[in-house]
């Protein structure tokens, strides 16, 4: 814990520091680069009355205005956005070009959320003999969203975003590893001159405490929710006898498919961005890569040859690709899943341990990029999410078998596809169970699609025209004249 607390507790309108303070990490280096203000029970009950109080202005606030805000935060984040990329790199690790591109995706989430504000329109239903009908859309209330560490700005972005332009107030709070990038976001929204209690932020190195407490309260009546399935399913069990909205983007356990007739070429590209963007520290990272049979080793060979020229490092080095792992025990779970997989038989094509920087001042958990070959269903890395640098690969021989494989999971949250006969993508598509599905697209995360996954990767979509309804509440009336 840091002696001294930052001001990084947003409640009523005000940044406050109060108090114990706990230090932010380079992961990188393992050196503190800050701290943030330790938010408990007291700070959470705080947030609530404040958003509570300022709900129903905000609501009957029109849309255009709602949107203002967020479109005036987007240009300020364009503006501002090579500084903001600097501070994520530190605190999370990725390259500053990715860290750059979180950003500026994030800023066309908020466009994108303004402009569904206009469009969070109910309908008219036909007359009946009784008299037409109507349903109305209004904002669900105060909002608790919950980020994650991998894409602290984005997924912060998009559902603050939401909330705000659905005409709900909303409290974030941001994971322990990465509250600067967050703080500073938000204080470009509230800078827009957003009323008192429409957006709060709660720092917090024990989110269960302040979670608890305001789960305890009637008055939250959303909650969105990025993570691992594990806490959010745990999210889920400590409602108590509270029914409220609940989003839940997940874990995810993504699979790839190559059928015969690819591009082999622009499929490897797309595989190792799928693999090795964020280190891996991806949701929807692509974690099992299932390849006809027939060009099998010509694809591998061209993934090897990518996969090898990428390089390892500080985010903020020139020409680094791959930035360290979060924690140790990220690491440690690689390790586990590459020995389990060559005890049983997988071949590593390239990497397969830990990467030496050779740099005293680099003691954080990196690890080299790693194919391996020959994975079978029983092996580890085939059932667990990874988290890390590591691509799994086998082959199958009938397209079908392909589809079952991506399919043996209990995730559900985003596949690949990459061929050219558009029958059989088709098909696949049809059968995958999942939510978000790339075709020859290894970025497949956009803000005018939805963004959710099925099974035990989530319930309810961010992003898309769907998105917003998340954050509101469907009235039905019935007329009669």
């Amino acid at each position: 814990m840091s002696a001294t607390p930052a001001a990084t507790l947003l409640v009523d309108g005000n940044w406050i520091a109060d108090g114990p303070a706990f230090d932010v990490v380079d992961p990188a280096s393992l050196e503190p680069i800050g701290s943030a203000s330790d938010a408990g029970a007291e700070h959470a009950r705080a947030a609530l009355d404040a958003a509570s109080a300022a709900f129903r202005e905000w609501a009957d606030t029109d849309p255009e205005t709602r949107g203002g805000h967020l479109r005036a935060a987007a240009a300020a984040i364009r503006a501002r956005s090579s500084e903001l990329a600097r501070l994520l790199t530190r605190e999370n690790g990725k390259p500053l070009a990715e860290a750059r591109g979180e950003l500026l995706n994030g800023a066309r989430m908020l466009e994108w959320a303004a402009e569904e504000g206009r469009r969070a329109n109910g309908r008219v239903t036909p007359s009946s003999a009784a008299g037409p009908g109507l349903v109305l859309r209004s904002p669900v209330g105060p909002v608790l969203a919950i980020t994650p560490w991998n894409f602290p700005a984005s997924m912060l972005l998009r559902k603050v975003g939401l909330a705000l332009a659905a005409g709900c107030p909303v409290i974030a709070k941001p994971a322990e590893q990465t509250p600067l990038i967050a703080t500073a976001l938000l204080e470009i929204l509230q800078e827009t001159g957003l009323p008192a209690g429409v957006l709060q932020s709660l720092t917090t190195s024990r989110p269960a405490e302040l979670v608890d407490a305001l789960l305890a309260d009637g008055r939250l009546r959303k909650v969105s929710f990025t993570g691992s399935t594990e806490v959010g399913l745990g999210l889920l069990r400590r409602t108590g006898s509270v029914l409220r909205r609940t989003s839940l983007e997940m874990g995810g356990h993504s699979p790839a498919i190559v059928f015969a007739d690819a591009d082999l070429e622009a499929a490897a590209a797309g595989l190792v961005t799928a693999k090795f963007f964020n280190a891996g520290q991806s949701c929807t990272a692509l974690n099992r890569l299932y390849v006809h049979r027939s060009v099998h080793d010509d694809l591998l060979a061209l993934i090897e040859k990518k996969t090898a020229a990428l390089r390892v490092g500080r985010g903020d080095t020139d020409g680094v690709t791959v930035g360290p792992l979060i924690d140790a025990a990220g690491l440690a779970k690689v390790e586990r899943q590459v020995a389990d997989a060559v005890e049983h038989g997988a071949r590593v094509v390239v990497g397969g341990s830990r990467w030496e920087p050779g740099d005293p001042a680099l003691r954080g958990h990196f690890c080299q990029p790693t194919v391996l070959a020959d994975v079978t269903p029983e092996m580890l890395i085939s059932r667990e999410e990874t988290f890390g640098p590591v691509l799994a690969v086998a082959a199958f021989d009938h397209d079908d078998e392909a589809v079952d494989l991506a399919n043996a999971t209990e995730y559900g949250l985003a596949a690949y596809v990459f061929g050219t006969d558009l029958r059989r993508v088709w098909r696949a598509l049809d059968r995958l169970d999942f939510g978000v599905i790339g075709v020859n697209d290894p970025a497949p995360v956009r803000p005018e699609l939805p963004f959710g996954g099925q099974k035990n990767s989530g319930q309810e979509r961010e992003g898309g025209s769907e998105g917003i309804e998340a954050y509101t509440e469907a009235k039905a009336v019935a007329l009669r004249f």
